[in-house]
């Protein structure tokens, strides 16, 4: 995608135009012309700096930025004046934080001028302070973070309100008659704001999709995707470009690359998976070390640089994963059929093909474009039979621990000693690079991911929890490794130095000391310790907490904290090193069908085996920020899914008793996650009767006035359900106390 594409919307105008001029402006404190602003952001077609050129000049009439000389600009400078992002909380009051402060600046309701949540604004700060916080006063929203908002409208005659899902949006959205549409009282709805005249207490709607009755299934589901305006469906002329791709491999296409179609090759994915991205080659050297290739889908193939599919995933930047569906990030053409690679079929690849020995040392690797040939597909279950059966060498043995056929993927595939052999290898060698890591630092978190079973129409009829075996962790090591390799191979010399190259690293920073005090705090009621005097110990201490919390009621509860006390993981051009993996190097390589960085990892790898010096990073970054960005709400969606379709589980169990942990304590009651479930509800602080509770913040616990009984955190309780919420995706207990 050109710097064009990237700062562009649909009608050509520069998205963030003026937060970035100001952003530029502020950070670097210069006297600035057009061209070396345009510079800064990223924008070298003369179209957009002309945009710039006519930006600057209207902030310059706001009084925004002045005009210093002729064509040269600079920030207005004032002690008490800031830019900054706005976070508001369910009370409706904000705090904002801005990078040249040490410290938020509290907003009272009163003081927001019309701001919403994760807006940019412009605040001035008032000397004194409000029960010890400095406080503020927003003058300007200098960029909107969103303006569509999923709610249900309550509609009269002549108007109607729109009431927001999101519980951090404080006031109603106004929509008069002519914006309603064809949308009825009570219909959920996707509104836009459009306006907020100055003396309006509401800003002004417009209805641009009626999304169906709260409660409906289908209408819950696409509330969540768009709540992080995520899309629920392609637009039609991405999918008519998709349909017209040439989709056959010619000769010409075969000769450019290396051919891997004679050699032994499969994928290993989860049973209900469509879009196989990755599959591993297996050849035992005649030096009778192990050529192992990670061939991954060659998505940049198809997907070509400023094309409307180019525009849609990057927009997209991600897949999203819900608990019933997944929205792609490529059309079903690609993800399920072109670029997946599917057995009995041939496919082009980008691969990362390792010589190891024995003890899983490297000995030489390559990179680059090949075509492959997959002999089989096997869901995890299925590669764990064999690993779990020691099942490889002679025909005869099979057939004296399992049938020569497995068919949990409903396609039988014969399980040859040669497959054997080669799972069970990439397993002993998986093992021993899992063991590596684990030594030189890496945290491993086996927290219990939680799936249902659905009927036909997706409800929930039961629980199971995803586990992480043998088969899994083969795959995960693979995929490590190339992941790993790549990134060293680009961003590493010989000498051990790293090199300026542009590219795409996956990064994850230390935690902070403040968070690991606070998690500190916690686990010390159950006995757990963390030391935070030096790096390593730090490490090892976590790693510890992780392995003596397995198994325990806990156990849960502490992993979700520690990851919470994590810096979160992001895309980048300036490689910091992965702090969780332990790694110094780290890429995203092996998934592009379903993460847009992937793409442009191939595409920038290529560039340098093609002898391509190192491009500009700025339009690179811009590219991670986004793709960062995209995927945490995608992550948010994901979670929003399994919590709607944990209470509609709940729904049907509203008179059993269920065992639970304490997971949070605050004034207003305490959490309580269901064990046999991991369905996490609240027992409000009124709906505990046997005395007057109150917080203890210091012991994160409930005390009783009279009885000084402590509720506290990890303490296992009875709970049974007082409320279910579908909209608001959450559930009320009762705590059992006397049976």
């Amino acid at each position: 995608m050109s710097k064009k594409k990237i700062y562009k919307k649909k009608n050509n105008i520069i998205k963030q135009l003026t937060r970035n001029i100001l952003q530029v402006l502020n950070k670097d404190k210069e006297i600035l012309n057009y061209k070396q602003i345009s510079s800064k952001i990223g924008i070298t077609d003369s179209n957009g700096k002309n945009q710039v050129l006519r930006k600057l000049i209207e902030l310059v009439g706001q009084q925004k930025i002045k005009e210093i000389d002729r064509g040269k600009f600079q920030t207005i400078s004032t002690e008490k004046h800031y830019i900054g992002k706005i976070d508001i909380n369910a009370k409706g009051n904000g705090y904002v934080i801005c990078e040249s402060l040490e410290h938020d600046i509290y907003i009272p309701n009163r003081n927001l001028n019309h701001a919403l949540h994760n807006d940019i604004v412009k605040i001035y700060t008032y000397q004194r302070k409000v029960n010890g916080k400095q406080e503020g006063d927003i003058i300007e929203v200098i960029e909107r973070a969103k303006t569509d908002f999923v709610g249900v409208l309550q509609r009269n005659k002549n108007f109607g309100f729109v009431i927001a899902d999101d519980h951090k949006m404080y006031v109603d959205i106004f929509v008069p008659l002519k914006k309603i549409k064809d949308a009825k009282d009570g219909d959920k709805v996707l509104v836009t704001i459009k306006d907020w005249p100055d003396n309006s207490k509401n800003p002004f709607g417009e209805i641009i999709e009626v999304l169906g009755k709260p409660g409906d299934h289908d209408t819950e589901i696409h509330s969540i995707l768009l709540a992080y305006n995520l899309p629920y469906k392609f637009p039609k002329k991405v999918e008519e470009d998709a349909s017209r791709l040439p989709i056959e491999i010619t000769k010409e296409e075969i000769a450019k690359r290396r051919d891997f179609r004679n050699t032994l090759t499969f994928t290993i994915d989860p049973a209900t998976a469509k879009d196989f991205d990755d599959a591993l080659s297996f050849k035992i050297l005649p030096n009778k070390n192990y050529e192992i290739g990670i061939h991954i889908a060659d998505v940049s193939h198809y997907v070509q640089e400023e094309t409307i599919l180019e525009d849609e995933a990057y927009n997209r930047a991600t897949s999203v994963y819900l608990v019933d569906r997944v929205v792609p990030m490529l059309p079903e053409v690609l993800s399920n059929n072109v670029c997946s690679l599917r057995p009995n079929e041939e496919k082009l690849t980008f691969s990362a093909v390792f010589e190891l020995d024995k003890n899983a040392h490297l000995k030489n690797q390559w990179f680059g474009r090949t075509v492959i040939f997959s002999n089989a597909r096997f869901a995890y279950e299925e590669a764990q039979v064999i690993i779990e059966n020691n099942l490889i060498r002679d025909t005869a043995s099979l057939d004296l621990t399992i049938p020569k056929t497995i068919s949990l993927t409903k396609k039988e595939y014969k399980v040859t000693p040669e497959i054997g052999e080669a799972i069970l290898t990439l397993d002993k060698l998986a093992k021993i690079l899992r063991a590596k890591r684990m030594k030189e630092g890496a945290l491993t978190f086996d927290r219990a991911e939680v799936r249902f079973d659905l009927d036909e129409k997706s409800n929930p009829i039961g629980v199971y929890f995803k586990t992480q075996k043998d088969a899994n962790k083969l795959i995960e090591e693979f995929m490590l490794l190339a992941n790993k390799k790549v990134a060293q191979f680009i961003g590493k010399k010989k000498n051990g130095q790293p090199t300026k190259q542009t590219f795409i690293y996956r990064i994850h920073d230390e935690p902070d000391v403040s968070k690991l005090n606070d998690l500190q705090r916690i686990v010390n009621n159950f006995g757990y310790k963390i030391q935070t005097d030096t790096r390593e110990h730090i490490t090892q201490s976590l790693h510890k907490l992780l392995i003596d919390v397995k198994g325990t009621p806990e156990q849960n509860m502490v992993e979700t904290l520690t990851i919470r006390s994590m810096s979160k993981a992001i895309y980048t051009t300036q490689n910091i090193g992965h702090y969780g993996l332990a790694f110094d190097y780290y890429s995203h390589f092996t998934s592009p069908i379903r993460r847009y960085p992937d793409v442009m990892t191939h595409r920038l790898l290529q560039y340098y085996l093609d002898g391509g010096k190192s491009p500009n990073a700025t339009s690179y970054e811009e590219k991670c920020e986004h793709s960062s960005e995209r995927e945490y709400m995608a992550t948010k969606a994901e979670r929003d899914s399994i919590k709607y379709m944990q209470v509609k589980y709940m729904q049907d169990h509203q008179n059993k008793i269920f065992k639970g942990v304490i997971t949070g304590v605050t004034e207003w009651g305490i959490y309580v996650e269901i064990i046999e479930n991991k369905c996490e509800g609240m027992v409000r602080v009124k709906d505990i009767k046997d005395d007057y509770y109150t917080f203890d913040e210091k012991q994160y616990a409930m005390v009783g006035q009279a009885t000084k009984n402590v509720i506290t955190l990890g303490d296992e309780v009875q709970v049974k359900v007082k409320k279910t919420d579908l909209e608001r995706k959450h559930l009320d207990f009762y705590l059992i106390q006397d049976l």
